[in-house]
């Protein structure tokens, strides 16, 4: 079944299926945190009172990890309206890197991908969000990389686009399905505090993302690359 035949990802079954795994995972975080509260405090509750000392930073732990479960579940449902409105594209020798990319606004790992509206223009996507990027990490072009690993996101499986936001897999079972699934945007598009930047993009590429779920997009001349 190949998931370049569908006119959007989502109509790919194996994508619906690596998105409810996402999902099941959202779920058994979300659940498992306070399942440690609570065997913590039936454990505290038959030692001493300064082991409860001890399990204090993990009590606390536990309510920011919680707390950062919760906000999972808006981007996960953010990333099925973005396959629901683009294709799987499947990307061999995507650029990529761990350091800053001259032409980001922000810092960090980045993939960088063709400008739709101009076959010479490159834009960048930048892991803004760091939660379960740890994975994506130890793979991509890096000082201490190992060539095995990088082998492990190629080809790269892309739905979207790259002025406003994507889907980024990489491939599983002999490339027929992907897995780890993760959203990258642009800032401005979820953040409208930021001055809106769309690459020149056309008035329908800007329509579709916001069918897509962009929250914010303009029109600003193409930077020069």
């Amino acid at each position: 079944m190949n998931a370049i035949h569908h006119p959007v990802a989502w109509d790919h079954p194996p994508t619906r299926h690596a998105w409810t795994r996402h999902m099941a995972m959202n779920v058994t975080g979300l659940v498992g945190w306070p399942a440690v509260w609570i065997a913590l405090l039936g454990v505290s509750t038959y030692t001493p009172n300064w082991v409860v000392w001890i399990f204090l930073p993990c009590f606390l732990y536990g309510f920011y990890r919680f707390a950062n479960q919760l906000t999972y579940f808006s981007w996960a449902f953010r990333m099925r309206r973005i396959l629901r409105a683009y294709a799987w594209q499947i990307l061999e020798g995507v650029p990529n890197g761990i350091g800053k990319h001259p032409h980001a606004r922000d810092d960090g790992m980045w993939f960088e991908f063709r400008n739709p509206a101009d076959p010479d223009g490159k834009v960048p996507l930048v892991f803004i969000k760091h939660q379960r990027s740890y994975w994506w990490l130890r793979r991509m072009d890096g000082p201490g990389t190992k060539p095995e690993r990088r082998a492990e996101i190629e080809p790269l499986w892309f739905a979207g686009d790259p002025r406003f936001f994507a889907v980024i897999a990489a491939p599983a079972r002999g490339g027929k399905m992907p897995k780890r699934l993760h959203l990258l945007y642009q800032r401005p598009v979820f953040d409208r505090r930021c001055a809106p930047e769309n690459w020149d993009a056309a008035s329908a590429d800007i329509e579709r993302a916001r069918r897509a779920g962009a929250v914010q997009v303009g029109h600003i001349p193409q930077p020069h690359l």
